[in-house]
């Protein structure tokens, strides 16, 4: 018997008329355009971030929700630094070996941008540490109290690597009681080796049971990319998979290649089939989905969080 989710049909070659050049040499279909953003709030939003020398995953990731996101004055603060200690196929940030450890005032200086830009809700992620025997994790817990006790109405969503499978730095992370803990699933089981190159999907799926099963009251998230060459039967059974585990909230957005170097783009995947996504993630029991071509993990995260009522 054929899934009952199968029910998208192919779609239709996008006209050459509504597609645009891009870095990588590919043509974008119209509904990947963005506009550009250059106001006050996004030059007052720069100018935070040079002076107290911080990294934003909107610049090293080239989010490009970038300019619309710093013109509304939020952003995602990166910590422990801007080199990943793995190099995944599809992802912007500098891989490497870190040549300093963590910055221990770097807390107090992402607290004090949530406090000048005036934030309700904060988005903290980070590269990558496994040099460090924790991974980063008492940073990340450091980060959320240093903004609760500079910012105590902000809420703070985490968005978290998968530690090794670290348990104990998972409770490090959720005892300092961030609203929302998430952690990106990135793609299906099948393109793990090719595109999340030091990540294992069941143990993404575990970390996401546990955090649910430590705080039931926090919401947990996560979010997949499409266009890499998965299939629909296979992003379906992805999304059933982290249903399963309690999760609340979900993104899908479309992988952009971000350098000639990177995984190329299989397919640009059609806002139709993002919004049947949408719809039948819904009855698997999401809280909420954010489902479109130019979503990204942290876009429009404050609604999302909203919306869960968990």
């Amino acid at each position: 018997m054929a899934s009952p989710f199968h029910i998208f049909s192919s779609p239709a070659p996008v006209p050459a008329s509504e597609v645009s050049p891009d870095p990588t040499g590919h043509r974008r279909p119209e509904w990947l355009r963005v506009k550009f953003f250059n106001g006050p709030d996004y030059q007052d939003v720069k100018r935070i971030m040079r002076t107290l020398g911080l990294n934003t995953v909107c610049e090293s990731a080239r989010c490009p929700n970038m300019g619309e996101c710093w013109e509304h004055r939020t952003a995602t603060f990166m910590i422990l630094g801007n080199i990943c200690t793995r190099a995944c196929g599809f992802c912007a940030v500098p891989s490497g070996k870190p040549a300093a450890p963590p910055d221990e005032q770097e807390p107090e200086r992402v607290a004090e941008a949530v406090e000048r830009m005036g934030l309700r809700y904060a988005v903290v992620t980070s590269v990558n540490r496994d040099d460090q025997p924790d991974g980063g994790a008492a940073i990340f817990a450091r980060t959320i109290a240093e903004i609760r006790g500079r910012v105590p109405d902000c809420k703070i969503e985490v968005l978290i690597p998968d530690f090794r499978g670290d348990w104990q730095a998972l409770e490090t992370v959720i005892g300092a009681r961030p609203d929302v803990l998430s952690h990106n699933t990135e793609t299906v089981p099948r393109l793990y080796r090719v595109v999340r190159k030091g990540a294992i999907y069941e143990r993404s799926l575990e970390l996401l049971r546990r955090a649910k099963f430590l705080a039931p009251r926090m919401a947990t998230k996560t979010g997949l990319m499409l266009g890499l060459g998965e299939t629909r039967e296979e992003v379906l059974g992805a999304m059933q998979d982290l249903a399963a585990q309690g999760t609340n909230i979900l993104t899908l957005g479309q992988y952009l290649q971000p350098t000639r170097e990177h995984l190329p783009v299989v397919r640009f995947v059609h806002p139709d089939e993002f919004a049947e996504y949408k719809r039948l993630g819904g009855q698997m029991g999401f809280a909420h989905i954010e489902s479109g071509p130019l979503v990204r993990s942290s876009y429009h995260a404050f609604e999302q969080e909203a919306a869960t009522h968990v």
